[in-house]
């Protein structure tokens, strides 16, 4: 945890979404599963696609749904901080569930989730050094590459103190 996985999720949706008319980002799914449940991502998704809410009762009723409408569509779905590869079976199953060019991209911290998934690429995060960490929180804090005038000593520390907490 805390090597960037969301953010650089988020930084390629924001980059690639205008490429497809289906798209659905679905954020923190092991949170949203552990309160909400599969059937509550599964009319998510649905809903960010089709633009109307689904009526779906049960996961097995989503999959059959998901399977029928997205087959010909072209989607980009991203799947952030996946945990259970049940997830992955009810959200986005196998590769015939959507249509030709979808891109479909998850993170997680469970290497193995995805080997079991059938994920055709892997790319494990970095950490980042601690010129790049600056440089990302600079982005976020003060939205430019470096800390505005007189915040570099406190940035260092900030990020001091989350290398800590991360490790």
């Amino acid at each position: 945890g805390g090597v960037g996985k969301t953010t650089a999720a988020k930084a390629i949706y924001n980059q690639i979404h205008p490429m497809f008319q289906f798209k659905s980002f679905l954020a923190d799914v092991r949170d949203a599963t552990s309160k909400h449940g599969l059937v509550d991502l599964q009319n998510k998704l649905i809903s960010d696609i089709l633009k109307k809410k689904p009526e779906i009762s049960c996961v097995d009723e989503g999959i059959v749904m998901i399977k029928q409408q997205f087959r010909h569509k072209r989607v980009l779905v991203i799947m952030d901080n996946i945990d259970e590869v049940e997830q992955l079976d009810a959200i986005v199953g196998n590769h015939d569930w959507f249509g030709p060019g979808s891109r479909i991209i998850l993170t997680t911290r469970d290497e193995h989730l995805l080997k079991r998934g059938k994920v055709h690429n892997i790319y494990p995060a970095q950490k980042f050094n601690e010129g790049e960490a600056l440089e990302l929180f600079s982005w976020h804090a003060f939205g430019n590459g470096c800390p505005n005038k007189g915040y570099h000593e406190l940035s260092k520390k900030v990020f001091l103190l989350w290398r800590f907490a991360t490790s």
